[in-house]
């Protein structure tokens, strides 16, 4: 572990050390973030592998029995989109809470950089990481007979949709990683928010659940964004899902960012 933290600090050598200001602190930070993650390989693996073995089950497992047509794969492939967005932005918090506890903030902080560097280079890590697993998610989605019929401008908005969500939960997910007390406490407390795709539209319309939990599915932030995706990507109704979707994405977004600069001003500033 000390050889770790000495790496870390050492990565930032002192003859950039006056520069890390504004965009260069925060590309720094991105840096060490992507080579954990590529340290970290089993994490990555597992962040692809579970949404697609999840996709696999509902389709090949479960697929038939609620639609027997084979048209469920269309439905549920948004619903895996976001569980695997989920289950990626998830480490974030581990890895936040980490550098919380080994001190390497307190060590960051002597340098001339902006406190929230350290956290943006996590958020944005993470979000390159969750595009790539997203993508081959989509990849595996085709394969086993998901045939989106959205134009070139509705997957560009689809994608827009599904980047902002992923920025917003990663954010989310690091304001946890500095609230939480440890490592295994910030990874308890991300579980809880992986179950919200299945309390959604995610799997099954909101319709076909017991009465006492439709309002609860239909207004969780969840089902507008499953929606909104599902409306661009198959030119289903979009209503008003889509501007719910981004109303509840940046609400969060905003809400997990002054969160987390709390937070972080409040812990890392312990001594």
């Amino acid at each position: 572990m000390t050889l770790a933290l000495a790496a870390d600090a050492a990565s930032v050598s002192p003859s950039v050390r006056p520069h890390l200001r504004g965009v260069t602190a925060e590309l720094v930070f991105i840096g060490r973030s992507l080579r954990h993650s590529l340290r970290d390989g089993e994490s990555l693996l597992m962040a692809i592998m579970l949404p697609v073995m999840l996709m696999l089950m509902f389709t090949w497992v479960f697929g038939g029995a609620i639609d027997p047509s084979g048209a469920y794969v269309d439905y549920v492939v948004p619903g895996i989109i976001l569980t695997c967005a989920g289950f990626g932005a998830s480490s974030t918090a581990v890895y936040v809470a980490n550098d919380m506890r080994t001190g390497i903030i307190d060590r960051f902080r002597t340098m001339p950089l902006r406190a929230g560097a350290v956290l943006t280079g996590h958020v944005i890590a993470s979000q390159i990481r969750n595009l790539f697993a997203t993508a081959i998610v989509i990849g595996v989605g085709v394969l086993v007979g998901f045939r989106p019929t959205a134009n070139l401008l509705e997957w560009i908005a689809a994608g827009g949709v599904i980047a902002l969500y992923i920025l917003a939960i990663t954010y989310l997910f690091a304001a946890i990683g500095l609230a939480a007390g440890s490592p295994e406490a910030a990874n308890g407390y991300g579980f809880v928010l992986l179950f919200l795709p299945y309390v959604s539209s995610a799997f099954v319309p909101v319709a076909s659940m017991p009465t006492w939990l439709q309002p609860v599915a239909a207004h969780q932030p969840i089902t507008p964004i499953i929606e909104a995706i599902r409306g661009l990507l198959m030119e289903a109704p979009l209503d008003a899902s889509l501007w719910w979707a981004l109303a509840w994405c940046i609400g969060i977004l905003v809400v997990a960012v002054l969160w987390g600069a709390w937070l972080f001003g409040r812990k890392a500033g312990r001594r």
